[in-house]
């Protein structure tokens, strides 16, 4: 028996990274799983986003734990997509238990040096993006009385960050919508919760061009040398987690457990959030 069998979760940013770690970790505990992803590049992100044969191999990977998946190719940025994407998989999987809104992407520049196009898609990505996916996925939790709904913010929407004005506020503002609408659901046996997780060891932490970021002084830096700089962010010294810690934060917002968590951020920090207030 598992946490979640019976139920469907539906989750954006799923082609790989945190969003295919959550898929694996929910059908594993027995739930269906429905996969978001755009699966093409954005102008101003400076890395390879996830392709069509990435969220392939994530259906492949759900399917393996002999449950079914749906995968959708969907620009969360669209919110007429996503609300047929979530009417999809109510129609498709039967019904929509779990909503994770974790698509994001990020970015860097000097605050004043960020253009208009960075800021927009940043934002659009990030902030509007997650505000379609929790509205369209509380629709049809109100009408069963039920739902958990969770997103991803970041240990960056809980401080401030140099060379990250962008992505910090888009982080900020994921915060805000999750209070907000745990408040308005409060009664209706929904809860909505955030995670903030420090650096993942992803793709979005793995390239040339967030390397460059924190070692600004070497040419083409390498994960190695890299390495000690993303230690010294953390009282941990760790230089990142796994996608896996993170999604066990994930399932247990969503789990009966949690049915009284609500409004509230879960810090999967690596010991920084010991250093607010």
């Amino acid at each position: 028996m598992g946490r979640f069998d019976g139920k469907v979760a539906f989750i954006t940013g799923g082609a790989r990274g945190q969003g295919r770690a959550h898929a694996v970790a929910f059908a594993r505990e027995g739930a269906d799983v429905c996969v978001i992803d755009r699966c093409a590049p954005i102008d101003t992100v400076p890395y390879p986003l996830a392709g069509p044969d990435d969220l392939a191999d994530t259906v492949a990977l759900v399917e393996a734990e002999g449950r079914r998946a749906l995968a959708l190719e969907v620009d969360i940025r669209d919110g007429a997509a996503i609300t047929a994407a979530v009417a999809t998989t109510v129609d498709e999987l039967g019904s929509l238990d779990i909503a994770v809104a974790n698509a994001g992407v990020v970015g860097f520049g000097r605050f004043w040096e960020l253009t208009d196009e960075m800021w927009a898609d940043m934002i659009a990505v990030n902030l509007t993006g997650t505000f379609n996916t929790m509205r369209a996925a509380v629709v049809p939790m109100l009408e069963r009385g039920s739902g958990r709904i969770i997103a991803t913010s970041s240990m960056a929407g809980r401080m401030g960050n140099p060379n990250l004005a962008h992505y910090v506020a888009s982080k900020w503002g994921i915060i805000g919508l999750v209070k907000t609408l745990a408040l308005e659901v409060a009664s209706r046996g929904i809860t909505v919760n955030a995670v903030c997780p420090a650096a993942v060891d992803t793709d979005m932490v793995h390239n040339p061009a967030l390397y460059s970021l924190f070692c600004p002084d070497l040419v083409d830096p390498t994960k190695e040398e890299v390495t000690p700089r993303y230690q010294a962010t953390n009282p941990m010294r760790v230089p990142w987690i796994d996608a896996t810690e993170v999604s066990a934060a994930v399932l247990y917002l969503a789990s009966a457990e949690a049915h009284h968590v609500t409004g509230s951020t879960i810090d999967v920090s690596l010991g920084s959030a010991a250093g607010m207030p």
